[in-house]
């Protein structure tokens, strides 16, 4: 009998950590991991940070050398998107024509960026950020720009406006919403981040929309018009509205699909020989009830470890407790769980002092903390939480001189 296979489409954090995942739990069968991109798996976080201005190179970037594939025989197929999937038959087949058997299949996709849909968006100098080409693109703009444009007030688009910043250029950040962040993180914890980027000189305009970009004869982007017929000045654009799920050969297979390709508790999709991870897959959470999508360190790698023990033979239910964070100056804002529907914010510590949690509740149940430069209060909560509790009620979090690391020793002696 032929030994099993897995093979695993895409080869960012997700799909990297799936293959890792599989020999390190005694997978024996042959994996193949295979990438649009011909550079090996590297790590996303630092392009929109430390890759900009030159701290982090190509090199550092990397999830794992080629000998890692090379020792624990894992195929790295790179440059070589799938485009067909084949569930009669089990196979994918690659856009060089190369056709893959597989027993398992993961589909780790990823996301694309959503684009701009107004005129002047393909002007030179206009630019996402997802993929390591991009970030180079982008690192060479800000070295002759002299005024940025963010369009989006989501994480990266916030980083890459701090980073600007910091490297001396002006910058303005244009959010359709009113506030920044509206999705991810409490309206206070918005306002702090509004501050700021403010108090660093950067130009943060809400529940505003870019109506047009215009450009010069040469095609290089030079100003933006707004609603309302404001013009300004911006010689480099990030578009950061957003990502879409890829989801194209799981919908062309006919596998279920919905904001992201369908999954169960143990993140297989509609066909049991296929399942789904990472940013392209919506599965249940059992923290918000529904099924969610996320786009994360944190999910993917989870995700990964959680296909691989099922392909193991050591199939769990995927539970683990979403978190985040994010880096903007000397800010370092860290959440744990998902605050969505909270409807009471209680703060632990002093804001102005730059240190500080807030904690996010609906009725008394605590959904989400958001801690900025108090990794303690993260790593508690964040282990409490996982673990099922106890947690501070709100009242008790509430009054003066609360502490996580005195709840943490109270609840378990």
């Amino acid at each position: 009998m032929a030994a099993p296979s897995v093979v695993v489409i895409g080869a960012g954090q997700a799909g990297s950590d799936t293959a890792a995942a599989l020999r390190s739990q005694g997978f024996g069968g042959r994996i193949t991991l295979v990438g649009a991109e011909g550079v090996l798996p590297y790590q996303r976080p630092p392009l929109s940070k430390q890759f900009l201005v030159g701290t982090r190179g190509d090199t550092d970037l990397a999830l794992r050398p080629a000998s890692f594939h090379t020792a624990q025989d894992i195929e790295f197929v790179g440059r070589d998107p799938a485009v067909r999937l084949d569930r009669a038959s089990a196979r994918v087949l690659l856009a060089s024509g190369r056709s893959l058997g597989y027993q398992h299949l993961v589909l780790a996709l990823g996301a694309r960026p959503r684009r701009l849909p107004v005129p002047g968006a393909g002007l030179d100098g206009v630019l996402t950020l997802r993929t390591l080409t991009d970030a180079g693109r982008l690192r060479d703009g800000m070295r002759d720009a002299g005024h940025l444009l963010v369009i989006g007030g989501g994480f990266v688009g916030l980083e890459v406006a701090a980073t600007a910043r910091a490297a001396g250029l002006e910058v303005t950040v244009v959010e359709a919403g009113a506030r920044l962040l509206a999705r991810s993180v409490s309206g206070a914890m918005s306002a702090h981040l509004l501050a700021e980027h403010r108090a660093h000189g950067i130009r943060v305009l809400l529940s505003r929309q870019v109506t047009a970009l215009r450009g010069d004869g040469a095609g290089q982007v030079r100003e933006a018009e707004l609603d309302g017929g404001e013009r300004i000045a911006a010689d480099l654009v990030v578009v950061g509205i957003g990502a879409l799920p890829e989801v194209g050969p799981a919908a062309d297979a006919g596998l279920a699909v919905d904001d992201g390709i369908l999954v169960d508790a143990y993140l297989r999709t509609s066909d049991p020989a296929v399942y789904a991870i990472g940013d392209c897959a919506r599965f249940p959470s059992p923290h918000t009830g529904r099924p969610v999508r996320l786009e994360s360190v944190q999910n993917a790698a989870d995700q990964a470890r959680c296909v691989a023990a099922t392909l193991c033979g050591n199939p769990r239910p995927y539970a683990a407790l979403p978190w985040f964070w994010t880096e903007q100056y000397g800010l370092r804002l860290q959440i744990a769980g998902l605050g969505d529907g909270h409807d009471t914010v209680v703060t632990v510590g002093d804001p102005s002092t730059g240190r500080f949690s807030l904690l996010c509740y609906r009725g008394r149940q605590l959904l989400a903390t958001e801690s900025v430069n108090q990794p303690a209060d993260h790593m508690i909560t964040r282990r409490l939480m996982g673990a099922g509790g106890p947690l501070p009620a709100p009242e008790e979090a509430a009054r003066p001189g609360f502490g996580f690391k005195a709840f943490q020793q109270a609840a378990s002696s």
